[in-house]
């Protein structure tokens, strides 16, 4: 299974205002993510993968770049 992860890119660079966000690129190294937008970023991908993210899985590296966003999103679907 795969995940498209332009809608994670496009969530990501529309509430960021950003263009250009490479899928390995450091989130929390940049800026780009912070603990408030952590949470909506934890609620867009529930909603929209329709997966449940529990308090185990919220971890910095969980959600570190793009890629690691997906990798996350397609473990917690099976």
């Amino acid at each position: 299974m795969e995940v498209n992860k332009d809608v994670i890119r496009k969530f990501l660079e529309s509430n960021k205002k950003v263009t250009g966000l490479k899928d390995d690129e450091d989130l929390f190294a940049s800026g780009f993510v912070n603990s408030l937008f952590a949470l909506q970023l934890v609620l867009f991908l529930e909603k929209e993968f329709k997966i449940k993210i529990s308090n185990k899985d919220i971890k910095e590296e969980n959600f570190r770049t793009v890629n690691n966003i997906a990798e996350t999103v397609v473990r917690l679907k099976k």
